[in-house]
């Protein structure tokens, strides 16, 4: 029994993979248990760290079932190369044609595909450490300096509507105050139609007291235009 046992976990930790094909249904079940729960912790990951970005393709909900899949095409293929053969050709006519929304989707259908291999070729020291790190780097990339947080910081547009006429009057105010309020402020348009001026400019930051000092300005000093905000991430707002 104890034989037994000591060759069970060789083989889990990855010692003697080739001995998996004797080790049975009690043992793929516990890797799909593995492979299942290691998916559910990638899904809460992705939940906690990115669900405020989202844009509604909750590819999260997928993570659980790829993992499973992912392990048990591996538990099956590695022990059969003509199965394997069979498999690739099979799986080159496949085709995903659904856009990928996000790019962080990108990073966890990759990080799911990992577990699964890992789970699927009984390497599972080799898949603590991959999740450990994963999770060591979402965290380093959540609390770290802004830079690491790319485009969250409030990068956007302001789009201004005001009177033709207004606008020949205060145009260089309305210059002065975007490059004061607005952090790396930029011209980006200015159109006319129906004697109404459009105004847009772009800008790397925007936080709440420089909002507030804005809407001051505009309305004192630019005859008090219509303006709209537009965040480039929703996680901005």
């Amino acid at each position: 029994m104890q034989e037994q046992w000591a060759e069970f976990v060789s083989t889990i930790v990855g010692g003697n993979p080739q001995a998996m094909s004797q080790v049975g249904v009690a043992s793929f079940i516990f890797l799909m248990a593995v492979s299942l729960a290691s998916s559910f912790l990638v899904s809460f990951l992705y939940l906690h760290f990115y669900s405020n970005r989202a844009t509604g393709s909750e590819v999260y909900r997928a993570f659980p079932l790829l993992g499973i899949s992912i392990t048990a095409i591996f538990v099956t293929i590695q022990f059969s190369l003509p199965l394997s053969l069979g498999l690739l050709g099979a799986l080159s006519i496949v085709r995903f044609r659904t856009p990928i929304k996000e790019p962080e989707e990108i990073g966890f259908i990759m990080l799911i595909i990992a577990v699964g291999i890992a789970c699927g070729t009984f390497k599972l020291l080799f898949l603590a450490v991959v999740l450990g790190i994963a999770i060591v780097a979402l965290i380093i990339q959540s609390k770290g300096p802004r830079r690491l947080r790319g485009t969250a910081s409030g990068a956007g547009v302001i789009v201004l509507t005001m009177p033709e006429a207004d606008y020949r009057m205060n145009a260089a105010t309305l210059s002065e105050i975007m490059e004061k309020r607005l952090e790396r402020g930029s011209l980006e348009s200015v159109s006319r139609q129906d004697g109404q001026m459009v105004i847009a400019y772009n800008f790397a930051g925007l936080t709440t007291q420089a909002l507030r000092s804005l809407q001051e300005e505009l309305r004192e000093r630019a005859s008090d235009p219509s303006y709209n905000i537009y965040y480039n991430r929703s996680s901005a707002l």
